[in-house]
């Protein structure tokens, strides 16, 4: 099981809890974090930095079929995430019939800045490249190589929205594989096995009482205790 977390050095420690809350239910997990500057020393990534992206992640995320060597499935997921269920339960979703496989948001965030001042913008499929379960050897991933993720004519629109794929290629998952805070609820939505922080965690001052903010504290003290010398 091969699990690509997207990085930013501003949410380091969004990064190291949502690994802990991945490790902690299922050790036989590949877990490998997508850092920009480590990609773009390796070659694998060389787009101008751009004052648009919310994230170091933005287009690095659509690398994950070929450093998979289009072989197998892997997950994709933002940084933003806390872990309830056993990422195995995700993986048994995994349908070949599809190229991908992501929660299909109907998401129109009412905030118009998230994280730390970062502007909340709204485009067609927002939030759906957030959990992607990729069938990395699906023929129409073939096209998703690095050079084309490097072009710059090739937009963040047109990455995030899926454009390379035809519509019957993207599998739904159900939303609580991608469970919005402040947006999907409980009961009424089911019960979360993966919360999103999308509009800002809390690890940043502005977000420490957000929804579900114990369980990611409860979380944190726990990863601070098991890694205690």
């Amino acid at each position: 099981m091969r699990v690509f977390i997207g990085y930013d050095k501003r949410e380091d420690i969004a990064y190291q809890v949502c690994k802990y809350s991945i490790k902690s239910r299922n050790q036989n997990v590949d877990i490998r974090p997508l850092i920009q500057q480590e990609l773009r020393d390796s070659g694998w990534y060389s787009r101008p930095i751009d004052k648009l992206a919310s994230t170091e992640f933005t287009f690095t995320r659509f690398l994950v079929p070929e450093l998979c060597d289009f072989k197998g499935w892997a997950v994709f997921m933002d940084c933003d995430m806390l872990l309830f269920s056993d990422i195995s339960e995700l993986f048994s979703l995994a349908d070949d019939n599809y190229a991908l496989m992501c929660v299909k948001h109907d998401y129109n965030p009412k905030a118009t800045l998230k994280m730390d001042g970062q502007k909340q913008t709204i485009y067609p499929r927002k939030n759906w490249s957030s959990v992607m379960l990729f069938n990395c050897a699906h023929p129409s991933n073939r096209v998703l190589t690095r050079e084309l993720v490097n072009k710059e004519d090739i937009s963040g629109a047109y990455l995030h929205r899926f454009s390379w794929l035809k519509d019957e290629e993207i599998g739904e998952l159900p939303c609580t594989w991608n469970w919005l805070v402040g947006h999907y609820q409980e009961p009424e939505d089911g019960k979360p096995d993966l919360v999103h922080y999308t509009e800002g965690g809390p690890w940043f001052e502005n977000y420490r009482f957000c929804g579900y903010h114990e369980e990611w504290k409860a979380a944190l003290s726990a990863m601070m205790q098991d890694t205690q010398p």
